[in-house]
């Protein structure tokens, strides 16, 4: 059992088991990101209680992880038109088929213990890694610890926090998780491995609730996602741009990092996804974002700021394999025909971004991708199309910061985090300068 609802023996209930799956039925679709499915169906089915939606929800992300081998051992049926044995099947991979209660099986008990008697040992090689065929082939051709890396990826992820160092610090913020004079209960807060604002948390609790949260003392952010912040480097009182801000955890460590000083531009095209940054924005007490909604990367706004800025972060769009710890969907929901066109967009925004970098400037691109065709290979081609750029040593500007990363000559001159070496979502940045003349 990996749940504690159920340490203390209580049985997985007939209404659960039929939540996930009307849930299944919805998630397998992959209409819609998973998130969204799951908020949509918890608002529709508020008679839940807290335990059962915790439940459900974990379920469905492990169903979704390892839908591959979901698939396998239920052979001939299909977990979308067979929705029920597949709920019955996640929740007993989860928590043993004892933990169901004879109610919730109806009559399903043989055809659950058979799927589970079912050996992957003769499963497709992306069975067992729990991936698409053609990512495997990606990764595999990549990667020299492919199955590592891969299985790291289908294990559910920590939750990370950023302390806002406006208004507090590390030791402050670690010391009141623990102590739970704010929260509901002690939790394992641990520093992060690599970054000096970063906790981990192996709980998730509902922290949206928490004063900690609401007085904009910590933020959720990855680590990984908190050290690309750090690769800009920005310094008080220079203007910088966040070209794809979207609800802004990057803009706001920059903010942070330049104490409030200076002009931060987000931009972003999405003008509901740039909206989510207003409420983070109020909470962190930083008064030096200015948020704008844009049409394209030539819209007006972009072209009055060319050649003005220190820096600029391009953290573009990307099929998010770096993520599948948080966003298992995308598994399933992404395929390799669209990579060309993803490639397109992010050297048309790295295109535009340039624009705005001043002489001695810096460009940095990023990614939550883990795979060369986004990453090291769309910067070369920019750089051969524009050598006024030029590739800089990443693991350098981390080391001035006291950040040593593991396995940073391995990717030289890269930056890039791995969930199997760094623990935390896969992330690609490179640091381009722009020459002086």
């Amino acid at each position: 059992m990996n749940d504690p609802a159920l340490a203390t023996g209580a049985r997985v209930t007939t209404q659960v088991v039929e939540s996930l799956a009307a849930l299944l039925g919805q998630l397998l679709r992959f209409d819609a990101p998973a998130d969204a499915v799951m908020s949509r169906y918890f608002r529709a089915n508020r008679q839940l209680g807290s335990r059962d939606r915790s439940l459900v929800a974990e379920a469905a992300f492990d169903g979704l992880r390892r839908l591959a081998s979901l698939r396998w051992i239920m052979q001939t049926a299909d977990p979308l038109r067979a929705p029920h044995l597949a709920a019955l099947i996640v929740l007993a991979r989860q928590h043993g088929i004892e933990a169901l209660a004879p109610r919730a099986l109806r009559g399903n008990e043989r055809a659950v213990q058979a799927a589970l008697q079912i050996s992957l040992r003769h499963a497709p090689e992306a069975v067992q890694a729990e991936v698409a065929p053609w990512l495997l082939r990606l990764v595999r051709e990549q990667y020299p610890d492919a199955k590592e890396l891969l299985a790291a990826l289908a294990q559910p992820a920590a939750l990370d926090l950023r302390v806002n160092t406006l208004k507090t610090d590390r030791d402050a913020m670690l010391a009141e998780l623990r102590s739970a004079t704010k929260v509901h209960a002690p939790l394992q807060a641990q520093a992060g491995r690599f970054g000096p604002d970063a906790i981990r948390l192996p709980e998730k609790p509902a922290l949206t609730g928490w004063p900690l949260y609401r007085d904009g003392l910590i933020e959720v952010q990855d680590e990984g996602s908190q050290l690309v912040a750090r690769l800009v480097a920005p310094r008080r009182g220079q203007m910088v741009a966040d070209f794809c801000a979207g609800a802004g955890g990057k803009t706001l460590a920059l903010g942070a990092l330049m104490r409030s000083t200076g002009r931060i531009y987000a931009f972003d095209t999405h003008a509901r996804r740039l909206a989510g940054l207003g409420p983070r924005l109020a909470r962190s007490g930083l008064s030096n974002v200015h948020p704008a909604a844009i049409s394209s990367e030539r819209d007006a706004r972009v072209k009055r700021l060319a050649g003005k800025i220190d820096r600029v972060l391009v953290d573009a769009p990307c099929s998010g394999t770096g993520t599948l710890r948080r966003n298992p969907d995308l598994k399933w929901r992404i395929e390799e025909a669209q990579l060309p066109r993803l490639q397109q967009t992010q050297l048309a925004l790295l295109l535009g971004a340039a624009r705005l970098v001043k002489p001695g400037g810096r460009l940095i691109y990023s990614t939550c991708s883990i795979l060369a065709q986004e990453n090291q290979d769309l910067v070369r081609r920019f750089v051969d199309q524009n050598p006024q750029f030029a590739v800089l040593e990443s693991a350098p500007i981390l080391a001035a910061q006291d950040i040593l990363v593991d396995s940073a000559q391995r990717f030289a001159p890269w930056f890039v985090m791995l969930p199997h070496l760094h623990g935390c979502d896969g992330f690609f940045a490179a640091v381009l300068e722009r020459h002086r003349q």
